[in-house]
């Protein structure tokens, strides 16, 4: 790798880790854990409920991690889980989470709205044009690794 890439991606890693170290501070202001802020905010970004398998997939967090922080929202009343065939969830909003939700997940997906709402169009469309072929050129990468013969035996988790 050139000494260029290197000082880029260097770059590029300290602006996603300040990225999401604001998000991690909102998460905490607003009182909830990132993994909490993590299903509200899939929740919320889907209408008000969707399938316990799309919080895994769209928010990025393992199984185990969303179903710790539905066990605690689903406690304090702000959801509910509900057969959706066979073997799915579904996950929906309570009345009270449906309020807590918007004053929680709902200012954030505003303050994100108001910011790119502020960029001209063409940066915004330009925005994520690179991110998801970034996407996609990390997942053709991710998908060509060789594992490693140390790693063995090792849980991939640990």
């Amino acid at each position: 790798m050139n000494n260029l890439s290197s000082r880029l991606m260097k770059r590029f890693n300290h602006l996603l880790g300040e990225i999401d170290a604001v998000y991690h501070e909102m998460d905490w202001k607003l009182g909830l854990s990132d993994s909490a802020m993590a299903v509200l905010y899939t929740i919320c970004d889907n209408g008000g409920c969707c399938l316990l398998q799309d919080i895994c997939r769209l928010s990025g967090l393992s199984k185990q991690t969303v179903n710790s922080a539905l066990r605690r929202l689903e406690a304090d009343g702000i959801l509910y889980l509900e057969a959706a065939g066979s073997k799915a969830k579904k996950v929906r909003l309570t009345e009270s989470g449906k309020l807590f939700a918007d004053q929680t997940a709902g200012q954030i997906i505003k303050a994100e709205d108001e910011i790119f709402d502020s960029w001209p169009q063409e940066d915004v469309n330009k925005y994520l044009e690179l991110t998801e072929a970034f996407l996609t050129a990390i997942k053709q990468k991710a998908e060509n690794l060789v594992p490693n013969e140390y790693r063995k035996g090792f849980d991939k988790d640990s």
